[in-house]
Order: structure tokens, then sequence, then C-alpha cells
């Protein structure tokens, strides 16, 4: 008899969700039993209809590979939304993969970037509660949660430094006391090093790279600081002269150079930040160091860059790209403890 109590007092604790909604990717985590979802933030739609024919692995799949009638959409530009209805057919659907019921109303924290406006904030509440969320739908800032996720000591009186560098934005923020003391949100990550790999290709060999292929090569080839043994890989993508399939030969220092730009967009918004920090919180992080999450953390060498640039120690979070959902859980885990944390400016 207990173990049935428990198990539905489990269903019901287990139905408030934390939603990292990201440009990339979309991680759901329920409470009591973590990160259950982690799919791309892609939705296939038909687009004489508008109905939704696959969303998330499938989706991705799709891209750049479907008929004139089929169009692989990512609802999210540079951490916001920029297709309403989509993102919340994506919600809807990530919501109902995890809650097989139907008349589930699940409490729910959604990460935002810090940059965003108040319209922008209202229009993500207003996709979550449409997609079934209870209302008021809770706000937490990516920064915050990657911080909390990260196991940084937020709450303490000591300066905490998180770098999150997400597939749109990179939230560089310092913490103390639940507060966010300095930060900086620049509209630049993963998606602009694909871009500007794209971009390099193109201009340097009159070759048409695709969106995964860029991915791929950024993964396996990029670097923010020299190596010690450059590496060389073959790439394939159209030749813009003759329309037909093309082999390149480039090197890691070539596409270090192609992506240059976009780092240097990071870095800056790293030192902009540590310029408005106050002195007592910049020595705490002297001692301490500055955390990077989010997927471009994982790029070759961004730590050493990023150390050598601001002559502070650097450290790459555990599990960098589970960071946000990890820390939005936390909130709802201990939700007492860090609903100080959170906003629901907006009350239905």
């Amino acid at each position: 008899m207990s173990d049935n109590v428990l198990g539905s007092l489990g269903a019901i604790m287990g139905r408030d969700m934390a939603v990292d909604l990201g440009t990339a990717n979309t991680l759901v985590y329920v409470r009591g039993e973590g990160i259950v979802l982690d799919e791309p933030s892609v939705v296939a739609v038909n687009v004489h209809d508008g109905r939704a024919l696959a969303v998330g692995t499938e989706a991705k799949r799709m891209i750049g590979r479907t008929p004139s009638h089929i169009q692989a959409i990512r609802p999210l530009k540079d951490g916001v939304i920029a297709d309403f209805d989509v993102c919340e057919k994506m919600l809807r659907y990530f919501i109902q993969k995890v809650h097989q019921r139907r008349w589930a109303k699940p409490r729910m924290v959604i990460c935002v970037p810090s940059g965003i406006t108040g319209v922008e904030q209202r229009a993500v509440q207003e996709a979550a509660e449409f997609a079934g969320a209870r209302k008021p739908a809770y706000i937490i800032e990516e920064p915050m949660a990657a911080a909390i996720g990260s196991g940084l000591p937020v709450q303490e009186p000591t300066g905490s430094m998180i770098v999150d560098i997400g597939g749109g934005t990179t939230e560089v923020a310092v913490i103390s006391l639940g507060g966010v003391v300095a930060s900086q949100s620049a509209r630049v990550g993963g998606d602009e090093f694909d871009d500007a790999i794209v971009r390099y290709i193109k201009k340097e060999y009159s070759v048409a790279l695709g969106e995964r292929t860029a991915e791929e090569v950024k993964i396996t080839l990029g670097s923010a600081w020299p190596l010690v043994d450059e590496l060389r890989a073959e790439l394939r993508g159209r030749d813009m002269v003759t329309g037909l399939p093309k082999t390149i030969v480039v090197s890691t220092s070539e596409i270090r150079e192609a992506i240059e730009e976009p780092v240097q967009a990071v870095t800056d918004a790293v030192k902009m930040t540590l310029d408005e920090t106050p002195p007592e919180l910049a020595a705490d992080i002297m001692e301490h160091g500055i955390t990077l999450a989010g997927g471009g953390a994982l790029l070759t060498g961004f730590e050493a860059r990023i150390q050598h640039e601001t002559g502070m120690p650097v450290r790459i979070a555990p599990d960098p790209l589970l960071v946000v959902a990890l820390g939005a859980g936390q909130s709802l885990e201990e939700f007492e403890v860090l609903k100080g944390v959170l906003f629901s400016s907006y009350q239905g």
C-alpha cells in the first residue's frame, strides 16, 4: 500500500519540469528524475497545412534533405523565439513526450538568455502556457542556471564567473549572493562558428558547404588556440563554378582563422564583464577562476584562449552541455531555497 502511495506522490511531484529551450538543443529535466529528454530544437513542417511532421532528432536528420513541401525549421534564433507557432508545437510535443497524461499541467521553469527583452520573455512564457504548462511559467536566466548546474556557490557572498557559450548566444555573468552583479549577453555562439566556416570555405575554395557539414567541421577541426599538431582533413561540398560535388583538403589552422571573429567576440564579452566587476569580486574570480559551460566550451583550446587574454584561471564545467538544464532542475528541486533566482513577471 505504502509503495503505491509513494508511487502516486512521485507521479504528482514528477510533473514539475525545467526546460532549457536552446537555439541548438532543447533539454527537459523532470523533478525527481533528472534530464529525461535532450533533442535538437528543430521541427519539420508541412508548408501546405502547417502540420508538424517530425520534431527533434528525426527533424534534424531532414535538414538540407527535404522535398519542397517539407521545411525543417529551427524556431529559435539567437536564443529567442523566431517562430512562435512552431516553437509552441515543439514545446507541446516535448511536454507530451515526457507526460503521457493529457491533463498534466506541470509547473515549469524555462531558461532564457539574460539579454532578452520583456516582450521576448513574455513570448517564451506564453509559448510554454499554450503548450500546457501551469500558469505562471517561471523564468530563470541562463547564466544563473549554468552557475547553479556547475556547482558554483551562487548564494554565497563571493564572486563566481560563468561563461555559457550556447548555439545562439554567449552569456557571461558574475554572480554573488543569488544575483547577477555584472553581465554581458552577446548574440554569438555555435551557430556563428558554423556560418563563419561556410563563408570561409565559399570565399577561399568556391565550395558550398551544408549546415550539418559545417557543424561537423567545427567539432572535428575547430580550435581557438594553436595546436601542437595541426591536422588536415577532407571536406565534401558543391563546387560553385561547376555545380558538381567536390572534395577539398583543409587544415585546423585554416578553420581557426575562419572562426576567429566569433571567438574574439566571445572573449571580448568576457573582458567587458570583468571590466564592470567590482574589485572585491574580481579578486574572488582571480582565486576561483572562470567556469566555461555550453557546447561552445567544447571547442578545442577555448579555455587556453580565455586564460591567455584575461590572465585568470579557466576551467570547463563538468557536463558543459547539461549544466543549464541541471541548474534549472535544481531550482525546481530546491524551489523554496532558490525561488529568488526565478521570475514570473507575467501572472496569467
